[in-house]
């Protein structure tokens, strides 16, 4: 398995499928970043020769990704909530922060339901 950024890319997938596992890089980074080292985005991983493995990881280092992306996001969550604006209530509460409804729905967020006691249909 071939690493860039600290991270096991897949040998069998494409390359453009296999720079997604990166954290901050998605398809359409992917695609752009292949199309700047020139290389077919439908090549496997384990084809690819170590210039084209060394451009790519280069290429990659000029984004923001993994680590420093992760600290910025939670650095950007952590002033929302110092500064007590909406969305900081929503994540110390552990609500949807983006305007969805919770009444019936959101259990990813809220975990499992919780029993009311003596609570029977009339």
């Amino acid at each position: 398995m071939a690493r860039v950024k600290g991270v096991e890319i897949p040998n069998e997938k494409n390359i453009k499928t296999s720079l997604t596992y990166i954290y901050g890089i998605g398809p359409a980074r992917s695609a752009k970043i292949l199309e700047a080292v020139k290389v077919d985005g439908n090549k496997r991983t384990k084809d690819l020769t170590n210039e084209e493995l060394s451009a790519i990881r280069e290429e990659v280092n000029k984004y923001t990704t993994e680590g420093d992306l992760r600290r910025e996001v939670n650095m950007a969550i952590k002033t929302k909530m110092e500064i007590g604006s909406y969305q900081g209530l929503r994540h110390r509460k552990g609500l949807p922060v983006r305007g969805q409804h919770t009444s019936r729905n959101c259990r990813t967020r809220k975990g499992k339901g919780k029993v009311v006691a003596n609570k029977k249909k009339a």
